[in-house]
């Protein structure tokens, strides 16, 4: 019996400390805290790296971008839990494979990749940000569920939609009681997790900062409002019973693609979530049309600015940290390929960084992913959009590859992001 205990205490001994160093990221006011030490972070979105590990070439990939993202100072990552459907959505393939291919259907080798990816940013120190579904067709997401419950058919989804045309189709969702509950049947199965390779509940491994609701969800008509709502304070309800030791946030955009103001600050001083989110998106939202940016950079920082400045507002009344969890800028000229240069972009995002880490200008700010992480791929030449059996880049399938990616070989932005990273770690010493 002695020799048992002895042993016990031996692994025990081993474990703890391993758990200490890496423990929950909390909330106190507006900051965020890793075992009452302060944690801000300048980190990435690489929504692709939960599913590299479906095979030897995809694990040794995904080792390599995580050492190289480690090596920049990086400590947080956002990325996509799972995709819905399968096939051409919207004139366009979506990502393939899925971990849900069909209605009552489960992809357990991309369940078991994901469990791979959360082992190895542990062993890292790397946090990880998960958005639990999606307002965009790229992996299905919401219009996904539509269709299996009947209210889209497959014509229409397979087809080029109409941006109206889509705002009414996703605003559907949160009205129909088939789709929610299949969301919610979704998102308990995968909270609910253990992990295969390190035997941790997912609710139970720091190496997660937070649960997203779902990415860029937005009302996408007036009349949705009220079940957006509720369908919003739903699923946190369901995400804290099942996990009580996560932050869990929305995954918004900000007011953009919230309807209105009141609508984003009602959603966000619910108390099940404990921060908020914004993205800025210079080109999607046309604050230029210049391929060349260099005309348009003045009125493109000065926006940039005024929307930071405008939920760095919100959060001082709601007490809350607030993260820019997604923005990104096309190379120049909107060139594709790897060998372009990107100086721009290097612009842009190091006066997003300063502004926030540097001059502070924004108190609530405490964390920013640029999008995107794009790692070692190469975009094919044959095609501007993805294909199933190309690499993974930093871009969804429906947008041109290497648009916003940020490749390992963009040097100059790296350098950027680790002596952001550096005085972040400085300070927090």
């Amino acid at each position: 019996m002695r020799s048992c205990y002895c042993f016990l205490f031996i692994i025990l001994f081993h474990i703890t400390p391993a758990f200490s160093q890496r423990d929950f990221v909390s909330v106190k006011g507006h900051q965020f805290f890793i075992n009452n030490n302060p944690y801000s972070f300048f980190g990435v979105n690489m929504w692709y790296a939960g599913m590299l590990a479906q095979n030897e070439k995809g694990k040794q990939r995904l080792i390599r971008e995580l050492n190289f993202l480690k090596d920049q100072g990086v400590t947080n990552i956002r990325v996509l839990a799972r995709a819905e459907g399968m096939g051409i959505i919207n004139g366009r393939y979506r990502v393939e494979p899925a971990l849900q291919p069909a209605k009552e259907s489960i992809n357990g080798n991309l369940l078991n990749a994901f469990d791979f990816f959360l082992a190895e940013a542990g062993k890292r120190n790397i946090r990880v940000v998960i958005y639990l579904s999606n307002n965009w067709e790229w992996s299905g997401g919401f219009l996904q569920y539509l269709n299996w419950n009947g209210k889209l058919s497959d014509e229409r989804m397979r087809n080029t939609m109409e941006w109206e045309q889509m705002r009414d189709d996703i605003s559907m969702f949160y009205g129909c009681d088939g789709c929610k509950k299949m969301y919610f049947d979704a998102v308990r199965q995968f909270v609910s997790r253990i992990n295969s390779i390190t035997g941790i509940p997912y609710k139970s491994d720091p190496s997660i900062m937070a649960w997203e609701i779902a990415n860029e969800p937005r009302p996408m008509r007036p009349q949705a409002i009220s079940a957006f709502k509720a369908f919003i304070h739903d699923a946190a309800q369901l995400i804290k019973l099942i996990d009580k030791n996560h932050l869990l946030t929305i995954g918004s955009e900000g007011v953009t693609g919230s309807e209105n103001m009141e609508t984003y600050v009602s959603v966000h001083a619910d108390s099940l979530i404990d921060y908020a989110t914004l993205h800025i998106w210079p080109k999607n939202w046309q604050w230029f049309s210049d391929t060349s940016i260099s005309i348009s950079m003045p009125v493109v920082k000065a926006k940039s600015l005024a929307y930071l400045a405008q939920h760095d507002s919100i959060m001082k009344k709601l007490n809350k940290p607030l993260v820019l969890e997604e923005f990104g800028m096309p190379r120049d000229g909107e060139n594709l390929s790897v060998h372009s240069t990107y100086a721009h972009r290097l612009n842009y995002f190091e006066f997003i960084a300063e502004s926030i880490f540097l001059k502070h200008a924004f108190p609530r700010i405490c964390g920013a992913n640029f999008w995107a992480m794009g790692g070692e791929a190469v975009p094919g030449s044959s095609s501007s959009f993805w294909h199933p059996g190309d690499p993974f880049t930093g871009d969804p399938p429906f947008e041109p590859q290497g648009l916003n990616s940020v490749f390992v070989s963009d040097k100059a932005i790296w350098n950027m992001v680790k002596a952001i990273n550096d005085t972040l770690k400085n300070k927090s010493n």
